[in-house]
């Protein structure tokens, strides 16, 4: 996967869902994973020459497990010319030492969001990019049919109006399989989730359930993410397709 083909979706995606306007300042949150790099690279080139001029800003939230290392995240940040701040928290601590959840990740998940629109707010943005691809998208899609019985998936533009912040997903248009293309040809530092809970979770089941499908009914996948766009789901905007 190169550099053009992911810019190619990624301003798909921004042009079709107009996600960046003029002098826009957009916080892109950075696990360390594939997908949060590989936007990060994205936008970090995209800003060049987009018609809409903006700035980013890298936030990493550190939960506090104590064997992360983000010392090449700050190094790829340099290269890319991106400002990086990393928000030190005891997340770690008080969800599984203190309070010692036994379904930790909602609590983990609403306090690290917490930490990072703080820090959003402070560093003076008006949006935030997350990571989410297309398989993120259709497993969303998945899971709130099996387990909610609804039909619903978060929308690429989505207004948090407590927070005065909206949140942008510009790789929504991309597989994860072009992530991982992608990662592999830029040799991007990926730092594995130093999360217990990583891979075991309702998230991992619908990828496994999902990748079957697609095994058995080659275009599935792509299937369900065609239905979501063209669906009119609650909350999503209009979509404004451009010519191609």
């Amino acid at each position: 996967m190169k550099l053009q083909q992911v810019l190619s979706y990624v301003r798909r995606a921004v042009d079709d869902y107009q996600m960046i306007q003029e002098g826009d300042k957009i916080a892109v949150g950075i696990s360390g994973g594939k997908d949060s790099l590989t936007m990060l690279y994205a936008l970090a080139q995209l800003r060049i020459f987009y018609p809409n001029k903006f700035e980013i800003h890298g936030i990493t939230v550190d939960l506090g497990f104590g064997n992360f290392d983000i010392s090449q995240v700050e190094k790829l940040c340099e290269e890319l010319k991106v400002p990086y701040t990393v928000v030190k928290t005891e997340i770690a601590d008080v969800v599984f030492e203190r309070r010692k959840e036994t379904n930790p990740c909602s609590l983990c998940a609403k306090m690290r969001k917490g930490a990072l629109n703080e820090k959003i707010k402070e560093l003076g943005c008006n949006k935030v990019a997350y990571a989410h691809h297309k398989d993120d998208l259709v497993e969303t899609f998945l899971m709130s049919m099996l387990f909610e019985g609804r039909l619903h998936c978060f929308s690429p533009v989505t207004y948090l109006d407590r927070m005065d912040l909206k949140v942008i997903r510009p790789l929504m248009y991309m597989d994860e399989a072009d992530v991982i293309g992608f990662k592999n040809k830029m040799n991007l530092p990926v730092e594995k989730s130093p999360c217990p809970m990583d891979g075991y979770t309702k998230r991992q089941y619908a990828k496994e359930t999902l990748k079957k499908l697609d095994e058995d009914h080659p275009g599935s996948k792509d299937h369900m993410f065609r239905a979501m766009i063209h669906g009119n789901l609650e909350g999503w905007p209009e979509r404004q397709e451009r010519k191609r």
